[in-house]
């Protein structure tokens, strides 16, 4: 079994995540995915600097996430065009692992955790989805906690992804982890039993 694990900024994907692979679940990350394709030498990574420029990156060669980061969210069609270049790389490994985690270990679930799930249309890749689910009002106070951002920085990344309403209704699943820990883990341990995995 497969699902694809999705959210908001700042929703607790990565908590949830943790909490099915400690229960035996194989985790995909596409963000871990998305820093591998940017890496030195990677193709996906010599494309980006071509269409962005060579102030994208450090005096070592990386990538300077935070350059970049910056220039997309401050220009919409920079990060289409961004999205242009690494999504199909990034789908294209998380399908080749899929397979290869469903061949190996056919009676574990894989959990392809993907941020943008919604938004780059992959949702006919997994048998269900499951959306990690806070009110936009405890998304934003979270942002603006956790990275350091004013409202109107965290208004703009919120604004860059589809609305977490609209996420919800679109799920097959629902964590909702604004009321604590304890009760993320209730409803994950819920989720689990109902699909009789162990």
């Amino acid at each position: 079994m497969n699902i694809g694990l999705t959210g908001g900024i700042a929703t607790g994907k990565s908590t949830v995540s943790r909490m099915l692979t400690s229960r035996g679940a194989l985790l995909i990350d596409a963000d871990i995915l998305a820093r591998e394709v940017m890496e030195p030498g990677h193709p996906v990574l010599a494309a980006v600097v071509e269409r962005f420029g060579k102030q994208m990156l450090l005096p070592d060669g990386t990538l300077s996430r935070k350059k970049l980061g910056e220039h997309v969210f401050a220009h919409p069609g920079e990060r289409q065009a961004l999205n242009e270049i690494t999504h199909p790389a990034i789908r294209t490994e998380i399908r080749r692992r899929m397979a290869e985690y469903e061949e190996r270990y056919p009676d574990r679930l894989v959990v392809a955790d993907i941020p943008l799930l919604f938004e780059s249309g992959q949702q006919s890749m997994y048998e269900q989805i499951m959306v990690v689910y806070v009110p936009r009002e405890i998304q934003l106070a979270r942002l603006i906690s956790r990275d350091g951002l004013d409202a109107v920085q965290a208004e703009s990344r919120l604004a860059s992804q589809m609305d977490i309403e609209r996420k919800k209704e679109l799920a097959d699943i629902v964590i909702d982890n604004s009321r604590g820990i304890a009760e993320t883990e209730r409803q994950v341990d819920a989720f689990w039993t109902s699909r009789g995995l162990s």
